[in-house]
């Protein structure tokens, strides 16, 4: 059984979220409820959840600063928001959970069952990267954390050279001649990726702009990777390649 508690200064959100666990996720017991970033502090010290649902803008101490109070994080964290796309996509980044409110009955059971499943601890390098991509939204970060089938992976996103897609997964090639499978689609990394100098080349291949050393027009055209890799353009991506290498050497 899971023990966990919910946080939200919003006493209907508090009792909407605790009958969804209660009637959809028999796996969670929910072992408190509080309105404020103080006590919820207490409880997290003396009750040690599992989990902990966590609503993000808070009067007096939102949900970030709460969490840099606390000397260690201890347990799974789902944060529930109703903030907008910009933000949400820095919990991607981070690979932190979060949901939408109102919350959705089959999302919140996806959560549950992430957790079960992966059964990692939120980290602090996830929340630093939480922290800055929501501080300065514009600004790039300089690693990404992404699934893979033993939990999650933080990559420097300059370390990666291409991407490959495999069905639901995702196969990254990155410098050292290095390899890593990662249990999301080529679409949601190419998402993920979007800020960088990466282009989606082919159907099946995302590449780094950086670490291009050439384009070769031979056999409808194909560029070489810093690794030796030869990876093919597709005819309605070759305009915008060139366009961003001679951008990119410009």
């Amino acid at each position: 059984m899971i023990k966990a508690i919910i946080i939200d200064d919003e006493p209907n959100c508090c009792k909407t979220l605790s009958l969804l666990l209660n009637r959809y996720c028999p796996e969670v017991q929910v072992t408190g409820v509080f309105n404020n970033g103080k006590d919820a502090l207490k409880a997290i010290e003396t009750a040690s959840p599992d989990l902990v649902f966590l609503d993000v803008e808070m009067p007096k101490m939102n949900g970030f600063e709460m969490l840099e109070q606390l000397p260690a994080i201890n347990f799974h964290l789902v944060f529930t928001t109703s903030y907008d796309q910009y933000a949400l996509k820095a919990f991607r980044f981070s690979a932190i959970d979060y949901l939408l409110k109102p919350i959705d009955r089959e999302e919140l059971q996806n959560a549950v069952r992430k957790i079960v499943k992966r059964n990692e601890i939120t980290g602090a390098e996830q929340l630093q990267v939480l922290f800055q991509k929501l501080h300065h939204p514009a600004a790039s970060v300089s690693k990404i954390a992404l699934p893979t089938m033993e939990g999650l992976q933080m990559i420097p996103v300059n370390s990666i050279i291409s991407c490959e897609a495999n069905d639901n997964y995702t196969t990254l090639v990155l410098k050292g001649n290095k390899k890593l499978v990662v249990s999301i689609t080529l679409k949601a990394v190419e998402d993920l990726l979007d800020d960088y100098s990466f282009i989606r080349v082919h159907r099946s291949f995302l590449v780094n702009i950086d670490e291009v050393e050439k384009f070769v027009k031979a056999d409808g055209g194909y560029v070489v990777m810093s690794d030796g890799q030869h990876i093919y353009i597709s005819k309605n991506k070759k305009e915008e390649l060139l366009q961003k290498l001679l951008k990119t050497r410009g």
